[in-house]
């Protein structure tokens, strides 16, 4: 029966790192605009009761300087430009520490949910952007149902916390009114900056229910089915008939490498119908033999031929070549219970060697000493 489509399955499977990462690197991550709203709002009701006053003065003398005009710059026509220039740059110097705190409350409020993000595919062009009948789609979507349920509730936090703090300073406005100009000025700019410091707060409540709304509805719009999960998996692990080939391409070139070794070997030890092991040994540059190849059935015909090529000593040993071949892998030195007896194989190779050279009698076959725990009957 054929697999049920992906379309038909319930996404209840939480979405893996890889599916994550993913979203990520297609700019798609979880972010609060009410978040960066909070932050922003209280970083400028901040910055106004920190700053205010030294912004005041600064501007008041900005305002003065650029009203009072002696009666020699009259005829200057440069004048004006150059005052425009310093009044400038004097306003920038008296604002630049709120800009500076709503420009890092900004970027804050940001990435306070998600972090830092740069992605070339959230910026790219997307003719499914201005496709109408999806607009309208997302127009009349429950998405911006929830959205306007949000905005509504929003306007209704913030108009309740208004009425709030106007019931609690109508005495003290209305005290305004018989106070001198200059203190009614401060006290009517300290009353604002306060006022809108309490009505920035409000939006604290607001981004605390939607970060982890936003949060959760990321983390479900990410969700996977069964069948996805899965698909990954084989992805990412490999499908099996593909990871068996890649085995089957590792055993051959390993092969291939083990059998450029043979003609290095110093002896070959057999049992002639199943096992073959090439063992090299350097007393300068080893600390005991090496097993360079070994193989069974097939493989160890092939070591024997290539050491018939290359005239390399082979030694039928069927007891003492199954101990090296069940013990020992290829590249590993020989284990110490076996040492012993391969000593005395390239004692025998040495001195075979000797006597074809005409320089001794031949050597006798030793009997090779095997533990008992190493031997193999098979």
């Amino acid at each position: 029966m054929a697999e049920e489509n992906d379309n038909s399955q319930e996404k209840t499977e939480e979405p893996t790192p890889r599916r994550l990462e993913k979203a990520r690197d297609d700019g798609e991550t979880a972010r609060s605009k009410e978040l960066a709203t909070m932050a922003v709002l209280l970083a400028g009701a901040g910055g106004l009761l920190m700053f205010g006053v030294s912004i005041a003065t600064m501007l008041e003398e900005l305002m003065r300087d650029a009203f009072i005009i002696e009666r020699a710059a009259v005829f200057d026509t440069r004048y004006m430009s150059v005052q425009l220039i310093l009044s400038t740059k004097a306003a920038v110097v008296a604002l630049l520490p709120i800009m500076v705190l709503l420009l890092v409350a900004a970027i804050a409020g940001s990435v306070g949910i998600g972090g830092l993000l740069f992605s070339s595919k959230a910026i790219a062009p997307k003719l499914n952007r201005i496709d109408p009948i999806k607009g309208l789609g997302r127009m009349f979507s429950m998405r911006s149902l929830i959205e306007l349920v949000k905005a509504i509730a929003k306007v209704g936090l913030v108009l309740v916390v208004a009425i709030l703090i106007l019931d609690l300073r109508t005495e003290d406005l209305l005290a305004i009114a018989e106070e001198p100009v200059i203190p009614a000025m401060e006290h009517v700019m300290w009353t604002v900056a306060w006022s809108f410091f309490l009505l920035s707060s409000a939006t604290i409540i607001i981004a605390m229910i939607d970060v982890p709304f936003q949060i959760y509805d990321h983390q479900k719009k990410l969700r996977m089915t069964k069948q996805e999960v899965k698909d990954e998996y084989k992805d990412t692990e490999g499908k099996p008939e593909v990871k068996g080939k890649i085995r089957q391409l590792q055993r051959e070139m390993a092969q291939r490498r083990m059998m450029q070794d043979v003609p290095t070997a110093d002896v070959v030890i057999t049992n002639p119908t199943h096992y073959a092991v090439a063992l090299k040994y350097n007393q300068d540059s080893m600390g005991a033999p090496v097993v360079v190849a070994k193989g069974a059935d097939e493989i160890a015909f092939k070591i024997m031929e290539i050491a018939r090529e290359h005239k390399v000593e082979i030694l039928r040993t069927p007891p003492l070549t199954r101990a090296v071949y069940h013990n020992t892998d290829v590249g590993q030195e020989i284990p110490d219970g076996l040492y012993m007896a391969i000593a005395q194989v390239l004692a025998y190779v040495f001195q075979l060697r000797q006597f074809r050279k005409g320089r001794g009698a031949k050597p006798g076959m030793p009997d090779f000493p095997i533990p008992p725990e190493m031997r193999r009957d098979i």
